[in-house]
C-alpha cells in the first residue's frame, strides 16, 4: 500500500493491491491437478482446451489492484483484462460497507440493491455513490484508508 501527499495538501495519491486467496488457491490446485492429469495419462490431452477455459479467466481474477490519483479511481483484475476508471469530480459519495457472502467474488451485476460489485477477496468494500445515481464497491482489504482517500479527493459541485 502508498499513500502519499501530493503537490498541493488536497491532492491524495493511493495504490493498493489485494490479493484473491482462494481464487489463487483454487487456480494452483487446478494446475497441479491438471499436470498430475498429463504425466498419468498420455490421452488427457483432450481437456487442454477446458483447462485453459477455466484458468484463464481464474487467472485473470487473482488480484485488484486499485489506484487514486488526483483525477480518477482506477481499478485492475489480475493482469489487466479487466479495468474500469471513475472520475472523481462524477463522485457523490463513498463509504465503508460490508457485502454479504452471497455477493461472491470477480464482477457481479446486482439488481436489489442496484449495484455494481468488484470483489478478489473478503467482504469489506467501499460504495461509491455516483452523481448519476449508479453505485458500485470496490472490495479492498483496506476500506478505511480507501474511503479517506476518496472522501478526500471528491471535489464538491459548484
Amino acid at each position: 500500500m502508498l499513500i502519499a501527499r501530493g503537490r498541493n495538501n488536497n491532492d491524495m495519491e493511493y495504490n493498493h493491491t489485494q490479493v484473491g486467496k482462494l481464487i489463487s488457491q483454487i487456480t494452483v490446485i487446478v494446475s497441479i491437478i491438471f499436470v498430475i492429469t498429463l504425466i498419468l495419462d498420455d490421452s488427457a490431452l483432450i481437456i487442454i482446451p477446458f483447462v485453459l477455459f477455466v484458468f484463464i479467466p481464474m487467472s485473470s481474477f487473482f488480484s485488484l489492484n486499485v489506484r487514486v490519483d488526483d483525477k480518477q479511481i482506477r481499478i485492475k483484475f489480475g493482469y489487466g483484462i479487466f479495468s474500469k476508471s471513475f472520475n472523481l469530480n462524477e463522485i457523490e459519495y463513498s463509504k465503508t460497507v460490508r457485502n454479504k457472502w452471497y455477493y461472491g467474488y470477480g464482477i457481479k451485476f446486482w439488481f436489489f440493491p442496484r449495484m455494481i460489485i468488484f470483489n478478489v477477496s473478503g467482504l469489506d468494500a467501499v460504495e461509491i455513490r455516483m452523481r448519476n445515481g449508479k453505485i458500485f464497491r470496490i472490495g479492498t482489504d483496506d476500506p478505511i484508508t480507501l474511503d479517506y482517500v476518496i472522501k478526500s479527493s471528491i471535489k464538491p459541485t459548484a
